[in-house]
């Protein structure tokens, strides 16, 4: 019999948002800061991060930010501001398109990529695993790993550092703007990154998703849609799929090879030590649950780092 994912990984909302909300308190007193800042990017994550801080701290000490890249999704500036009136903030914007613009130059399967209809980037990624025998991001995993064959090593120096880079570049850069205005405005800056991110390295190394304070890394992204929905987030940010928005139509389940909702079981039980005939009862293949025990452990380099 299938057991409920969702009462594997249900949680006590009123009791979590109070320990986070407490989080970013101490956070803000202990640095005698005047509140906090971060970006808004129109995710579910950052909607989260910006209702608890606005529960925990008041709307006047927290300042929100939509930084835009070329890249985004079409929409994304949009539901920022609905998320931004719907907690009564200012959204300040600006933009990284020409730092992105830039490193693109270096980046050309990227560009080409981006250029292209959204239907082809499942079609590209499924060509790859034909070729390379695993997906892109294994690669980017793997690259440390992969000097001793000569096809990994070519794909990785010609094709997937540059779609890396480019993965990484907008988060990285979000960082270095709002961490000189966290400086100037004497502010902590908050990161939204979660659990699920943080234990498939699914995450940007210093970047705005990786930082010191982050209130959300006690939670799977099932247990961040459970407090985002217990705390009324906008139904069109419920709706919207996780992705890191760099490149549109790339969202988190085409780069991870499924959805959080059955990453998240296989993580819980990897951390609470389940074998994997347990696991497959809340309704996962051994294929599956090989695949996220095999991310997690090639990941661990970056959550070392």
């Amino acid at each position: 019999m299938i057991k409920s994912a969702e009462e594997l990984l249900k949680i006590d909302c009123k009791e979590a948002c109070e320990k986070a909300q407490a989080y970013i308190r101490r956070w803000v007193d202990e640095k005698k800061a005047d509140g906090i800042i971060m970006g808004l990017s129109g995710g579910l994550d950052s909607a989260l991060m910006a209702a608890l801080s606005v529960r925990a701290l008041g709307k006047d000490k927290v300042h929100v930010y939509f930084l835009h890249d070329k890249n985004s999704e079409n929409d994304s500036l949009e539901k920022a501001r609905a998320l931004a009136k719907w907690l009564s903030l200012e959204l300040k914007t600006g933009s990284i398109s020409d730092v992105m613009r830039e490193k693109e130059k270096s980046a050309s399967f990227f560009k080409l990529l981006s250029m292209m209809p959204r239907f082809v980037l499942p079609l590209a990624a499924s060509f790859y695993y034909i070729v390379v025998g695993e997906s892109p991001y294994i690669t980017v995993l793997r690259k440390n790993e992969i000097r001793k064959s000569r096809l990994k090593r070519w794909v990785y120096d010609h094709i997937m550092s540059g779609v890396e880079e480019m993965f990484d570049g907008p988060c990285a850069q979000r960082r270095v703007v709002l961490e000189k205005l966290a400086h100037e405005k004497n502010l902590i800056l908050i990161g939204s990154g979660n659990r699920s991110e943080d234990l498939t390295g699914w995450f940007t190394m210093d970047g705005v998703d990786n930082m010191p304070c982050s209130p959300l890394n006690p939670f799977y992204k099932t247990q961040v849609r459970q407090l985002s929905e217990y705390l009324g987030v906008p139904e069109a940010v419920l709706k919207r799929k996780p992705s890191a928005d760099v490149l549109k139509g790339a969202d988190d389940a085409l780069a991870l090879g499924m959805s959080f909702d059955k990453i998240d079981i296989v993580l819980y039980g990897i951390e609470n030590g389940l074998p994997d005939e347990e696991i497959s009862r809340y309704g996962l293949t051994m294929s599956q649950i090989k695949r996220v025990r095999n991310i997690n452990k090639l990941s661990a380099w970056r959550r070392a780092a």
